[in-house]
């Protein structure tokens, strides 16, 4: 049975997480935790997360919650899964990080810290999603230059960060394939007088409203054809569920920063080195 801890679990991902842990064979939820002065600080953690026959409150202390742990998951904010994997790494504990929008800084400081412990580190632990990610640079690469590349992202009212970071890492595999550079093939939100498309560029647009969990879709687009390859998440379930499979996994990982493709066996079947 593999020990877990959950990170903000009063926030958007927490009751997703608490509930996978619950599902899944071989998983343990043995604490929570919230930022000190959160209102959900000392409640019940069955009552923060809606379900029942959760046991424990909600505490404000990364290190009581991680002391029966083998393992944290994380869904905060950048500034506070850093701490909370320093936290991790003085106690020996592996990690699994779903926070998006982290600065250059917080994933050095990321890469820092995995060479003490193991630790997974995905823009989006969905397993569709990191099939996309190896599919969408499959199809550049085939498809070949002729093919101009495009591409849509879709989340709520309430996400903080765009493009999202699964977006920019569909950007980054594209960009890769095509040898681009991600600054300077990307086209943010046409608008004006552009021009004429170029063959060297990688257009980006960002929707934002309402309750929408996630879509992505990436256009492959020639004279006389267009390919779509899109995945669109209907419950952040998805995310939670394949966090607690990279749970799982990493626990028996030595120290070393990985992703979802590594959970998945996906970057292995190819050969791609990390």
């Amino acid at each position: 049975m593999v020990k877990i801890a959950v990170a903000g679990v009063a926030g958007r991902m927490g009751a997703h997480i608490v509930q996978a842990i619950m599902q899944r064979d071989g998983a343990e939820l043995v604490g929570g935790f919230e930022a000190p002065g959160s209102p959900a600080v000392g409640k019940s953690l069955a009552g923060v997360v809606g379900l029942s026959g959760v046991e424990g409150v909600v505490g404000d202390d990364p290190a009581e919650a991680l002391a029966e742990a083998q393992v944290l998951i994380d869904f905060t904010a950048p500034g506070a899964s850093v701490k909370h994997l320093k936290e991790c790494a003085s106690l020996g504990k592996a990690a699994v990080i779903g926070t998006t929008g982290l600065s250059e800084t917080h994933k050095k400081s990321l890469a820092a810290q995995a060479k003490k412990v193991p630790v997974v580190f995905a823009p989006n632990m969905s397993v569709g999603v990191n099939l996309m990610f190896k599919l969408a640079a499959q199809m550049a690469e085939v498809l070949g230059p002729d093919y101009a590349l495009e591409l849509v992202e879709a989340h709520h009212d309430q996400k903080k960060d765009a493009p999202s970071g699964t977006a920019v890492r569909l950007i980054e595999n594209l960009c890769q394939v095509r040898g681009w550079d991600p600054e300077e093939a990307c086209r943010h939100g046409r608008v004006g007088m552009t021009g004429a498309r170029t063959s060297n560029e990688l257009g980006v647009s960002v929707i934002r409203g309402g309750d929408i969990v996630g879509e992505h879709t990436v256009y492959f687009i020639a004279n006389g054809e267009r390919l779509e390859l899109t995945h669109r998440a209907h419950s952040r379930t998805t995310f939670a569920q394949g966090a607690v499979r990279a749970a799982l996994w990493v626990v028996e990982q030595e120290p070393g920063l990985y992703d979802m493709q590594d959970v998945l066996g996906l970057r292995e079947a190819s050969g791609e080195q990390q």
